[in-house]
């Protein structure tokens, strides 16, 4: 990546793509081990180890400077493994304490709030780097974690024993009724084949969406030959905005036209759009598909809480979901890997974009599957 002469520290793409992976796979841990903590004692005091820790990872990899090992350790492992217990503690109580209709939407807007994070932490960490360097830029921004986080988890809390959420009027005057879920443990989850169709629809689509996240800087110098820092840093704000648009707006789409019917809407973008990254070779068509990846990446993080929800009941969520977010932490390892493995071998994403459309077409023929289980079940 940059070298030392220009401000950088001299990394590989692979080195420099690893603690994001690691970030990835441990995130998703700490939302496993999070969520079942949670289940137990309640969401407060988790979210506030989390907090702490995510703080601390940034200060450790603040400290060990250049060293691609000590980074992985610091910010892939201890950050990456702190927000995972924070966000699997967030989602649980907060469907708690509304109607099942509004899963989408509650969960939808929960994941819209972390996501909205990089608006404001990209700019603030460009601005921290630009003054004060990187070792610097971590440690700042490490204890401004701690010193936010941890208050505000205090705020955190499950709704009292025997509370029941009020029935929107839509619902009342329905003549079918939402009906309850089961509440599946864990292990009874694993033990249903929706479970992995579920799995591998999160993995693929979430490893697709990575791909371009984490590496669209590069593909905006490669593909478009753009260079200026403000643009660039634009581009991730950007996708981010989208992103966190996703969660929103897909959240509020499935609660009202299913969220069986949404993935297939999703699957079909992500691959129309894996397809035009072939062909985008200007900056307004990179906008266009990072509006695509954007929402689409979104949108998975407000549907899979409430899917989850919805199959498999609130008594267990926390575990349950912890569960089903490890398909998230796995796909930072398919097609983001993949992608700089060609990367390094070919100096383009092209074959990437095709592997991920086929990807995507796959996932379209389980989310056919997926609904004649469901609709199966729903008739037994």
């Amino acid at each position: 990546m940059e070298p030392i002469s220009a401000g950088g520290w001299d990394w590989t793409s692979a080195q420099a793509g690893r603690p994001f992976t690691f970030a990835v796979v441990f995130f998703a841990l700490g939302l496993l081990a999070g969520g079942r903590i949670q289940d137990k004692i309640g969401p407060r005091w988790v979210v506030t180890f989390g907090g702490f820790l995510t703080g601390l990872g940034m200060i450790v990899s603040g400290l060990v400077g250049n060293s691609p090992v000590g980074i992985t350790i610091g910010f892939g492992i201890m950050t990456g493994s702190g927000i995972g217990f924070g966000y699997g503690c967030v989602t649980p109580p907060a469907l708690k304490w509304f109607h099942p209709s509004k899963k989408g939407m509650v969960s939808g807007l929960i994941v819209g709030g972390f996501g909205f994070g990089a608006v404001y932490f990209g700019p603030l960490a460009s601005a921290l780097l630009y003054n004060f360097g990187i070792e610097s830029a971590f440690i700042f921004m490490g204890i401004g974690v701690i010193i936010l986080s941890v208050p505000i988890a205090q705020f955190i809390k499950n709704p009292p024993e025997g509370y029941v959420p009020e029935e929107p009027e839509k619902v009342k005057a329905t003549a079918k009724p939402a009906v309850k879920s089961p509440d599946f443990t864990w292990r009874e989850m694993v033990a249903t084949p929706r479970f992995y169709m579920m799995f591998i629809m999160f993995l693929i689509t979430s490893s697709v969406g990575l791909m371009v996240i984490g590496n669209v800087t590069r593909i905006a110098t490669l593909q478009m030959g753009i260079t200026d820092v403000a643009t660039l840093a634009f581009l991730v704000s950007f996708m981010a905005i989208t992103n966190m648009s996703g969660r929103i707006i897909g959240g509020f789409i499935s609660d009202r036209i299913g969220r069986i019917n949404t993935l297939f809407l999703i699957f079909v973008l992500q691959m129309l759009n894996m397809l035009g990254f072939m062909f985008y070779a200007s900056l307004p068509t990179l906008i266009i598909g990072i509006i695509g990846i954007g929402f689409c990446f979104g949108a998975l993080l407000s549907l899979f809480p409430a899917l989850t929800a919805e199959q498999y009941g609130l008594k267990n969520y926390g575990a349950n979901y912890g569960v089903v977010y490890l398909a998230w932490g796995l796909s930072g390892v398919v097609a983001p890997v993949l992608a700089d493995y060609i990367y390094d071998t070919t100096g383009t994403f092209f074959m990437a974009y095709l592997i991920c459309a086929v990807m995507m077409l796959v996932m379209l023929g389980v989310n056919y599957l997926f609904k004649q289980n469901v609709a199966r079940l729903e008739g037994a």
